[in-house]
């Protein structure tokens, strides 16, 4: 075998071709939303079909078009999430009142398997929507309430995710869903939604308790479910498991202070059925210690986990 040296020119062909493919290369970095949006209005026929499918448009282009941190994301680490709206009246051609729905979710480690973070249904959504215009957000002003509620969202998003990869590691985004709130309050008559006046379910809520001392078992709840849980149940699922209800039995201490409060509610709506399938094959001494403290917290879903885990 001949291992002599390449000559120059071989070498200088070789950087030339390099430089070429990598112009030719397109960027694998991307924004950090993977958002699927449904727009449906069943019952609205005062508004063409053609309005909403411009508005399913726009907000789709908004969330995932959109850079919302700092950090760098590959195309396979966006966040995965969707939002169906649904329109139950049109006031106007160009104003709206309807319900949303956000949903997101976060890969586990060494699986094909996303597990769901966040499950909100929000009926407080009441909108303006010209067809054509663009979606514009500024951090340091309330433009619409379209834009509000979708950026707050779009941090909740985050914020959830980042806390389910690191110790309260979504404080940053959820401080700027509560500056979209502070925003949203510097009006006169804030859309509802934004303020304390709103009930225990608004959007006001959801943020001030993620962001106060009394919610940091759920935090930190987020955190130890799925990486010291859910992420190492392929190498060790009896210690994932362990630790899976070791993090869900911490939430006693939330419920002491604030039973049936919104947030642990979002909390098992979307995580309600993951936690049957994780726990319906353990043995009976694992279930007989989680059940009464699932029944306890969470008492709107107790047939649910009567059925699953007994």
């Amino acid at each position: 075998m001949n291992l002599t040296s390449p000559s120059p020119n071989t070498l200088f062909r070789f950087a030339a071709l390099l430089f070429l493919v990598t112009l030719a290369t397109p960027s694998l970095k991307s924004q950090e939303l993977d958002c699927q949006v449904s727009v449906i209005a069943p019952t609205i026929n005062n508004v063409e079909a053609s309005v909403f499918e411009q508005l399913e448009t726009a907000i789709t282009e908004f969330m995932n078009g959109r850079r919302w941190t700092t950090d760098e994301f590959l195309l396979s680490e966006r966040v995965t999430s969707t939002m169906q709206i649904t329109i139950s009246k049109a006031t106007s051609q160009t104003n709206f009142e309807a319900t949303i729905q956000v949903q997101s979710s976060r890969p586990i480690f060494n699986s094909d398997y996303n597990a769901p973070l966040l499950l909100v249904n929000d009926n407080d959504f009441d909108f303006t929507y010209t067809p054509g215009a663009m979606i514009q957000y500024s951090q340091d002003q309330f433009r619409d309430n379209l834009t509000s509620v979708l950026a707050f969202y779009a941090y909740l998003i985050l914020g959830m995710d980042y806390d389910s990869f690191s110790l309260e590691g979504g404080t940053k985004y959820y401080s700027q869903a509560q500056t979209v709130v502070i925003n949203a309050q510097g009006l006169s008559s804030p859309p509802r939604g934004w303020s304390a006046a709103d009930g225990k379910q608004s959007r006001y809520a959801l943020i001030d308790n993620i962001l106060s001392q009394t919610f940091r078992p759920l935090r930190r709840c987020y955190y130890e479910y799925h990486r010291m849980g859910l992420d190492q149940a392929f190498d060790d699922p009896t210690l994932a498991r362990q630790a899976i209800s070791d993090a869900l039995i911490s939430l006693r201490n939330v419920h002491r202070i604030r039973p049936a409060n919104y947030n642990l509610q979002t909390f098992f709506q979307a995580k309600k059925d993951e936690i049957v399938k994780v726990f319906g094959p353990a043995e009976e001494g694992e279930r007989a210690r989680l059940l009464p403290v699932l029944k306890l917290i969470d008492p709107g879903n107790i047939p649910v986990y009567d059925q699953g885990l007994r």
